[in-house]
């Protein structure tokens, strides 16, 4: 719950905190609580631990599920972006410090060193106008053309910027074959061209919790310093025995979850509709000893895809700390918003179990070439060091035998 503070400001700078939201369109109350996360975050900023095995960087952050899950594989967050202010807060709430906000106002340059890249990106097509006319003149064409306006233009110009030894990417399964193949192709280009040997796969997040959520993941690893002989495999090992829906439900939940008369005669009806037209579309009641459909954003305005039967009652929601487990995140994750807005939160996250398993094999990988990097390095240091004379020849005089000095 917010907390209310009373300040008093000098005229000047209160002034200047006015011009300051006029120029931002943003509120005093939403600037001032910014300026105070900022002040304590850079009073509590500390150096990367001494037992932290690798460094990260969490780009379109969301709530931190990417970084919950590279946290669990030993690593070290020292950068985190994203713009949405309810995300924010719940990353804040949960990690105690408040991303970047805008990415495309962010210069690479300022983002911290680091090992992995990571990053949920949004799925946006790219404009092959510019592209295409610079072909027409027989010019070379890069990722700058290709993705500049999106968000991904973004991830490239910090992978060129900062070449961190490898990154993980998330993103729907259907970014395969988004605007007919044109969009992921544009991305394995501009990463093969950012010279990443570049591996994908789809996985299903029901390996790890009771939901059915495919997702592709690209995983990259940096050929400047590893060589183009890496080979990469998605060897998940899936949660034994495989988790069902009873495990994640509350035993009291609050009646506001319970849908109104008046929108289940609605779900029913529109389900019902569309059946006798030979559709699939309608609400799904999950069964207690299976998997649920794909948790959404939009799960906040019906809870359609996604209802808990009740014994005497209409079908309920679930609650935001079910989402919570649906995904995958600890019981200690803290819910600071409204139900409207945690379902947003969860619907747009990960299913923190799944990358954590692909977090540690990429982190396995990422060691296991560092390691023969390292040797090949001290073999060649060894081979450039000067041979130490074990002997000298001396000098023999004219008609003389010769005589040899050893160890001298």
């Amino acid at each position: 719950m917010a907390k209310q503070v009373h300040i008093r400001l000098d005229d000047a700078v209160y002034e200047a905190l006015a011009d300051y939201t006029d120029g931002t369109n943003s509120s005093v109350q939403d600037s001032v609580s910014s300026a105070i996360i900022q002040f304590l975050q850079q009073q509590n900023r500390n150096e990367v631990p001494a037992d932290a095995d690798f460094t990260f960087i969490d780009l379109f952050a969301g709530i931190g599920g990417m970084r919950l899950a590279y946290e669990s594989a030993g690593g070290h967050c020292v950068y985190s972006n994203e713009w949405n202010k309810y995300s924010q807060q719940t990353y804040f709430a949960n990690f105690g410090e408040q991303p970047d906000g805008d990415i495309t106002k962010v210069d690479e340059n300022t983002i911290p060193d680091h090992d992995i890249l990571v990053a949920g990106f949004p799925c946006q097509p790219f404009s092959i106008a510019g592209v295409s006319k610079k072909q027409s003149l027989g010019r070379a064409t890069g990722f700058e053309d290709k993705t500049q306006g999106t968000l991904f233009f973004d991830i490239c110009r910090i992978l060129k910027a900062k070449r961190p030894k490898a990154f993980m990417l998330e993103n729907v399964k259907n970014l395969c074959s988004h605007d007919r193949g044109r969009t992921f192709k544009v991305i394995t280009e501009s990463l093969d061209e950012l010279d990443y040997e570049v591996f994908y796969q789809v996985l299903d997040g029901q390996n790890f919790v009771p939901q059915h959520r495919e997702r592709i993941l690209i995983v990259g690893f940096d050929r400047r310093r590893y060589g183009k002989n890496i080979k990469f495999d998605f060897n998940i090992t899936p949660a034994d025995p495989k988790p069902v829906m009873r495990d994640i439900l509350e035993k009291n939940v609050d009646d506001k979850y319970t849908l109104s008369d008046k929108l289940w005669d609605y779900l029913q009806g529109y389900a019902a509709k569309h059946k006798a037209a030979g559709n699939g579309f309608g609400y799904g009641i999950a069964d207690p000893d299976g998997v649920s459909r794909t948790l959404s954003a939009r799960y906040h305005k019906d809870g359609s895809e996604i209802l808990i039967a009740q014994k005497g009652k209409n079908p309920r929601r679930l609650t935001p700390r079910e989402c919570a487990r649906l995904q995958g995140f600890p019981e200690d994750f803290k819910i600071p918003v409204s139900d409207t807005q945690a379902y947003r939160q969860f619907g747009n996250s990960v299913v923190v179990p799944l990358m954590a398993n692909v977090a540690s094999l990429v982190c396995a990988k990422m060691n296991e070439m560092d390691r023969v990097t390292a040797k090949k390095t001290e073999a060649k240091e060894e081979m450039s060091k000067p041979v130490k004379s074990v002997g000298q020849v001396v000098p023999v005089k004219k008609g003389h035998p010769a005589r040899e000095a050893v160890g001298v």
